[in-house]
């Protein structure tokens, strides 16, 4: 063995009290400086209940609404006297007719096409047969309507039930199948 001392390594803190200090001070400090760094950043104004800025003129002043709607048609002599601000808009057409006409069957089943079934069946996503693609479709045709029906009603492989427009009817589902699969005879 050798005679050499093994001095170790020596720290500032040599008694419990420096280390209590030392504690005590890593946490007080940093809530210190992060108080202040808050009060400078929020500029410590004073909030006194009786200032102008808090009377209720001013508050109303400061909430006042900046403009107005008008619906033509409705009273814009009163609209008129409000001045600046003031957008009038045009009301919608007053129909004749009482109930709407009827949307044809084949253009209402393409629009369900394209606003529900299309992302798919277009692109050819998730495995699904693109309208229009004939030999996609020829089994598909082939196992009947009915079979496609409830393909589409419940749903198969990466298809949820009704594609995914829970908020269609059965009719309207069966509408959609009938026009992709005429698009792909």
């Amino acid at each position: 063995m050798s005679d050499v001392e093994d001095e170790g390594h020596s720290t500032p803190i040599q008694t419990p009290g420096q280390l209590i200090v030392v504690v005590l001070a890593a946490f007080i400090v940093p809530v210190v400086v992060l108080s202040l760094i808050g009060r400078f950043a929020i500029g410590e104004s004073s909030m006194d209940p009786s200032s102008p800025a808090f009377s209720e003129e001013a508050v109303a002043r400061r909430l006042h609404p900046v403009g107005k709607l008008v619906i033509a048609g409705d009273s814009t002599q009163s609209a008129a006297q409000t001045g600046e601000g003031t957008v009038v808009a045009a009301a919608p057409p007053a129909t004749a007719s009482a109930a709407p006409a009827a949307e044809d069957p084949a253009e209402k089943a393409k629009k369900i096409y394209t606003a529900s079934c299309s992302a798919c069946h277009a692109t050819g996503a998730a495995g699904a047969p693109k309208v229009g693609d004939n030999a996609a479709w020829a089994p598909r045709i082939k196992a009947g309507t009915e079979t496609l029906y409830t393909s589409a009603l419940k749903g198969k492989n990466a298809m949820p039930p009704k594609g995914g427009n829970a908020g269609l009817s059965d009719d309207d589902v069966k509408a959609v199948v009938d026009y992709m699969v005429s698009q792909s005879k």
